[in-house]
């Protein structure tokens, strides 16, 4: 089902939700559509496991072939696995950083990505879509090395990836969250698991601060509205994570056998 975020007469932001029907053997996952004038980004559409439902459940708002751009936060499976189907069955362009624009290729039959992949440089960018442009945010190590987030001025949604997830499923992943008191299901061991720092996330939370954001958008659980933006970025300014938590505990000789 396809769940409107932002809907006007010439702009829409679009969140698929619920394409991976069996939860207990995959990760549940979103997939965000933007379309402005006509022209239409795909953000982090997936794996196989949703490649059919998203190309059909699309089409209420763009034909799969006017499909303009795929952009990647980064290059997980549940990000990109089915490039292929998307080079196949559209003539988009591929955006993704530049540290994992030659891994892509890997996903894909050769030639399929030949001239239509455009690196993300380091710094990111802006990205023209009809009459609208996108922010292409740094968000790097948050998880991937080369990391990227999405930011729609019009909707004032930003589109974080891996950053803001919550483990919640099923009809909780359709709701949005208004506060983080209490703290949503899995959010708070997947952030001090898969964040890399609490130097790189206070880079960031002093980045995103200068932006309007009415809605953070994650690539799995719900999006977060109201009070849980601000509670979210003053948490994460002070959150211990990844390499703080390390040590010798964690870098020791297996002795357990699997």
């Amino acid at each position: 089902m396809a769940i409107e975020l932002f809907k006007s007469p010439q702009h829409c932001c679009i969140m698929f939700s619920d394409l991976v029907t069996d939860e207990a053997e995959a990760v549940q996952a979103n997939q965000f559509l933007i379309v402005n004038h006509g022209q239409a980004a795909i953000i982090d559409p997936g794996g196989n496991m949703t490649f059919n439902a998203l190309n059909l459940t699309m089409r209420e708002y763009v034909a799969p072939k006017h499909l303009d751009y795929i952009i990647a936060s980064h290059a997980d499976p549940d990000i990109i696995a089915s490039l292929d189907r998307w080079m196949t069955s559209t003539s988009a362009k591929l955006l993704i950083s530049q540290l994992w624009a030659r891994f892509a290729p890997h996903f894909c039959k050769v030639g399929k990505t030949e001239d239509r992949i455009t690196p993300i440089p380091d710094e990111g960018g802006i990205l023209r879509l009809g009459n609208s442009e996108l922010l292409l945010l740094p968000a790097h190590f948050m998880h991937a090395e080369g990391n990227f987030q999405f930011y729609d001025p019009i909707s004032k949604i930003l589109f974080s990836g891996d950053l803001g997830v919550s483990m919640v499923g099923g009809q909780d992943a359709k709701r949005s969250i208004e506060s983080l008191q209490p703290m949503p299901a899995g959010m708070e061991a997947f952030h001090r698991r898969y964040m890399v720092s609490n130097k790189i996330l206070k880079l960031w939370v002093k980045m995103v601060r200068a932006l309007d954001i009415r809605m953070i958008a994650p690539q799995h659980g719900a999006p977060l509205v109201g009070p849980a933006i601000p509670q979210l970025l003053d948490w994460l300014e002070n959150l211990s994570c990844g390499i703080d938590l390390m040590g010798t505990p964690q870098y020791q000789l297996p002795v357990r056998a699997l």
